[in-house]
């Protein structure tokens, strides 16, 4: 059996975090990156694209999630000190 990393790993960071590491505060444009990854993982392009192409709507909880999504980026982004763990599951719906 073999095992394969499929994104990331304790070796190298992800670039979604790439602006976090070092002394660094997290900026804006690092919430960001955050939550279009965590979009991208939902798989809402996809739902949406076959919503223009098709007309069958995306499910409604994707559409929510994505917007919960985009409400807490905006929110962190505004914040005059981002948390250096914003990329933790505790700010993020799930």
């Amino acid at each position: 059996m073999a095992f394969r990393v499929i994104e990331g790993g304790l070796a190298a960071r992800s670039p979604a975090f790439a602006g976090t590491t070092g002394d660094a505060p997290p900026t804006q444009e690092d919430v960001l990156r955050e939550a279009e990854r965590r979009i991208r993982a939902i798989g809402y392009d996809r739902w949406r694209n076959r919503e223009a192409v098709t007309g069958i709507p995306a499910p409604r909880e994707i559409k929510y999630l994505a917007m919960q999504i985009g409400y807490v980026a905006e929110a962190i982004g505004k914040l005059a000190d981002i948390p250096a763990d914003f990329h933790s599951d505790v700010y993020w719906p799930a």
